[in-house]
């Protein structure tokens, strides 16, 4: 019989016959069932980074094989919770993403915990603890850390290290070993800057949150060829139409307003929040969208199509995101990653009441006429 420490903690054997030898778990026994190390199993058995989810999952395996109870914490993991950790709610798009995974998860059994970060409320780091300790099998992260360029990305190499599988949803490193979910920003902008070249706008500006997260350098690149193939601009010329600001309907409004400086005539917006803030921002000046300005949002958010006007947006494509996002998740708690790649879905322009022909006022690219 192996002695303390190396006999299993919190592990206890099924009942026996009466008469029957007593039986302890061992870490050799384990990990032979197993196939692996009996320091591996250790690490399993206390939550111990360093150990794939193939694995980990061979270890509980070998622990009900055996006829032993996994220990509290890890059968509270294998009780279906699954972690979904988003942004504000104030902005649309991310209810709208959590209720398409929600919706996923409950149809596969699992019960989704929704952990949403506030201004001056718990950061990424805290809810993941906080989901992790509850014994999630899985964590989604919507527009998280995994989206800025200057965050340390060993916080998802020390989660993985605990044995929790995870996706990301819009953001990409390739410095993160998991499945991520994106829409195709620089389709988007292609998408959205032909629109307006094709009703006659030349001054097209583009209004975006800081330059630091991935989904707006992508945008930005994007808008900066189609810039070049519509308008046949430089690149130099072309980022005179570039500002960046929040995403908020308050960042939106800033952001027109300096782009309406520089006489643009139509605005894309990297949300639709921004868009309401540049459609108040165009009010503000006395003029009128369509009329004097366009402006098209990014995601199509529940609603967005009854606004005044109506408002044409990049749409996200949102449920197959979701789905996408649901499937690589649970192929992970199920022993059979996904791979370790970025899934990107293409946008769809929804053309409404926002954009419409240049005004026969408006100025040309080389300056105000």
């Amino acid at each position: 019989m192996l002695r303390d420490p190396e006999t299993l903690r919190g592990v206890q054997p099924l009942p026996r016959p009466v008469g029957s030898s007593p039986v302890t778990a061992r870490l050799a026994d384990i990990a032979a069932q197993a196939g692996v190390s009996e320091a591996t199993v250790s690490r399993v058995l206390n939550g111990k980074q360093g150990v794939a989810a193939t694995t980990r999952e061979s270890v509980l395996a070998a622990l009900d094989v055996l006829g032993y109870e996994r220990p509290l914490k890890l059968r509270q993991r294998s009780a279906g919770l699954v972690g979904l950790i988003t942004p504000e709610l104030e902005n649309p798009i991310f209810p709208a993403f959590a209720q398409v995974i929600a919706q996923g998860l409950t149809r596969q059994g699992y019960t989704p915990v929704l952990a949403t970060q506030t201004p001056g409320g718990s950061t990424e780091d805290e809810l993941t603890e906080m989901l992790v300790d509850r014994g999630v099998a899985g964590i989604v992260f919507v527009s998280g850390l995994h989206a800025d360029t200057t965050a340390d990305m060993q916080r998802y190499e020390r989660l993985r290290g605990q044995g929790v599988p995870f996706v990301l949803i819009n953001g990409y490193s390739d410095k993160v070993r998991a499945p991520f979910v994106s829409p195709d920003d620089r389709a988007a902008m292609r998408l959205a800057v032909t629109h307006l070249a094709e009703l006659g706008h030349r001054r097209i500006g583009l209004a975006l949150g800081p330059e630091r997260f991935v989904p707006v350098q992508r945008k930005i690149e994007g808008f900066l060829t189609a810039m070049r193939d519509q308008l046949d601009l430089t690149a130099d010329q072309a980022r005179e139409f570039v500002q960046h600001s929040l995403y908020t309907l308050e960042g939106g409004q800033a952001a027109a307003s300096a782009l309406l400086d520089r006489d643009c005539t139509a605005v894309v917006c990297a949300s639709d929040m921004m868009a309401l803030g540049a459609i108040r921002a165009v009010r503000q000046r006395g003029l009128t969208v369509p009329g004097d300005v366009s402006v098209i949002g990014f995601d199509d958010s529940p609603l967005i199509a009854f606004t005044d006007p109506p408002l044409t947006t990049i749409r996200q494509p949102v449920p197959a995101m979701g789905q996408a996002a649901v499937r690589a998740l649970l192929e992970e708690i199920g022993g059979t990653p996904a791979p370790h790649s970025e899934f990107v879905f293409l946008p769809e322009l929804v053309v409404r009441g926002s954009t419409a022909s240049v005004p026969a006022s408006a100025p040309s690219v080389a300056g105000r006429t």
